[in-house]
């Protein structure tokens, strides 16, 4: 049994933990309010703690003896620039503290606008804001990695979806309820453009792996995606699993999108990446696939089980 600590519990963080508790590990969430991953309250493997991720001192006690120590944290898009830097380095200091392998949750923004599937080759040639952030925590990781201070590895998803994919994700609750009750769904971009995306069950197991794999640390990987759907393809697809009807998809008005930004920073902050949206945008996983001998969930069984997933939920008085 190993100890693993998780900083972050929304639902990458959640889906690590339940991984791990029911493989009979010692789990540590840790979040700033001490709450998340509320179906594991009492489990008698995870403990739940508050902790200020940017507070290197008090984040290096709670990862006291972790062998993992895992990065799902996310904070507001508007304030990456701010945010992101004290708890890269506060995670950097606990995973050299305590010796755990540090493996961090990121995404594809570094890339920038691209114009062939990104493998993990592909140049770090962002010039947004949010996808600079990100590239310069990485290379501080690498960087402690290759002096010998740490061990780390690096897992990048597209847009997730699935069981607990709700608020902030672009197949989340704003695209779901729609499809399902047989609206329309308004969505961002080209609702046709080819676009990878990340099934979350497969986001948390690969985290899991990276983790305990030796073969994984000091390099990032694509976690494993099905073949690229349009959001119209996406739609469909749950749509039939769900039994509902032929959805209809239409793209937000750029004019819309614009008008929305002034008064939402989280709005605000997709212009950044709305390229991501209006021309093919294709994760390569063949590096991990070759190596772990691990492929993504097929597309229909994951929609299958997200459809299950939302039908429970608007089931369920308290989250309706």
């Amino acid at each position: 049994m190993a100890v693993h600590v998780i900083v972050g519990a929304g639902p990458v963080g959640s889906g690590v933990a339940r991984l791990l508790a029911a493989a009979g590990h010692e789990v540590r969430v840790l979040t700033r309010s001490g709450g998340g991953a509320a179906d594991l309250a009492g489990h008698p493997a995870v403990r739940r703690e508050r902790v200020d991720a940017a507070d290197a001192a008090a984040l290096t006690r709670a990862a006291s003896g972790a062998d993992v120590l895992y990065n799902c944290v996310n904070p507001p898009y508007h304030r990456w620039a701010s945010d992101w830097p004290p708890v890269a380095d506060a995670l950097l200091t606990a995973a050299a503290a305590s010796g755990a392998v540090l493996v961090t949750m990121a995404n594809l923004y570094g890339y920038g606008e691209v114009s062939a599937p990104m493998t993990e080759d592909t140049p770090l040639a962002a010039t947004g804001v949010k996808g600079q952030v990100r590239n310069r925590m990485w290379a501080d990781a690498l960087a402690a990695h290759r002096a010998g201070r740490v061990r780390v590895t690096e897992a990048r998803a597209s847009d997730f979806y699935g069981p607990g994919a709700v608020a902030n994700a672009v197949l989340g609750e704003r695209f779901a309820v729609p499809v399902l009750a047989g609206r329309t769904a308004w969505v961002i971009g080209d609702p046709d453009a080819p676009h990878s995306w990340s099934y979350l069950p497969d986001v948390a197991a690969a985290l899991v792996l990276l983790g305990s794999d030796e073969r994984a640390w000091g390099r990032a990987w694509h976690v494993p995606a099905a073949p690229p759907a349009s959001q119209r393809e996406m739609a469909r697809g749950l749509a039939r699993a769900a039994g509902a009807p032929e959805p209809t998809v239409r793209a937000i008005p750029a004019a819309v999108m614009s008008a929305a930004g002034l008064v939402s920073p989280a709005l605000r902050e997709l212009r950044e990446t709305r390229h991501q949206f209006t021309r093919p945008f294709v994760l390569d996983s063949t590096a991990y696939t070759e190596t772990f001998g691990v492929t993504a969930t097929p597309a229909a069984e994951a929609l299958e089980a997200t459809a299950a997933w939302w039908r429970a939920r608007a089931a369920t008085p308290a989250a309706a």
